[in-house]
């Protein structure tokens, strides 16, 4: 695993380098992001990191322009993670009928019921946890305005974000750049990680999350907890 890491952040590296100069990044970024938001192993924070790393140490891409195309190609993908889960639901989604998938579905079930609007705006940092929320949102019937007000914001705040933690390292290993890009993104992922952990330790203490889950031991359902694979738009949770 280290090493699939390692050769990742290079090639990454080497591919955003080349493109950075160029105007077809911004498409690039835009596509990234968008992507990000349904399919978890596109790792939009890493493109952007490293485009503010680029920024600061050769003045291109346009930082501003790298932080407007993410959060617009975050807010994208978001809205197409909220169809989804309305059209279709989470329990037809293959990476979300894991272990792991499913607890991250009873999670946003029941956090979406309680506190929508905080919980939309902190699973935007968490690449797995936004996306089984988004579906999630779509699926249990969360209000799509009330979704599309409060992830446009998320998108933001996760795109200015991303562009500080490249800025932060390129600041501190300014003289070498390629080496401030890998420390970026590591920063980046290690922050979603301890994200991911204080959600999910807040949750289990207010009783949000099972202690134990497997694939075949689902949460128990009541009239206050709806089954994503049962529920549709017309049955929406009552959303803070």
């Amino acid at each position: 695993m280290p090493d699939a890491v390692s050769t990742f952040l290079e090639n990454l590296e080497t591919w955003i380098l080349a493109l950075a100069a160029s105007a077809w990044i911004y498409p690039a970024l835009f596509g990234f992001a968008t992507i990000d938001g349904f399919f978890p192993p596109i790792p939009s924070e890493s493109v952007v990191i490293t485009l503010a790393v680029s920024a600061h140490a050769t003045g291109e891409p346009n930082l501003l322009l790298v932080l407007l195309v993410a959060a617009a190609g975050a807010w994208t993908g978001d809205q197409i993670a909220f169809s989804i889960g309305r059209a279709i639901g989470t329990d037809r989604v293959r990476f979300l009928r894991s272990p792991r998938g499913r607890k991250a579905v009873a999670w946003a079930e029941r956090a979406l019921a309680h506190r929508g609007a905080s919980f939309i705006l902190a699973a935007r940092y968490i690449p797995v946890g936004r996306v089984a929320v988004n579906m999630t949102a779509g699926a249990v019937g969360y209000p799509r305005r009330r979704f599309m007000a409060f992830s446009g914001i998320a998108a933001v705040t996760w795109a200015v974000y991303s562009v500080l933690i490249g800025l932060v390292a390129a600041q501190w290993l300014g003289h070498e750049p390629l080496l401030a890009m890998v420390v970026g993104v590591v920063l980046g992922i290690a922050a979603g990680f301890v994200i991911d952990r204080v959600l999910m330790m807040r949750a289990r203490r207010k009783g949000e999350l099972p202690q134990a889950e497997g694939p075949t031991s689902p949460a128990p359902e009541t009239a206050d907890e709806p089954s994503t694979s049962e529920n549709r738009p017309g049955a929406a949770p009552r959303a803070s």
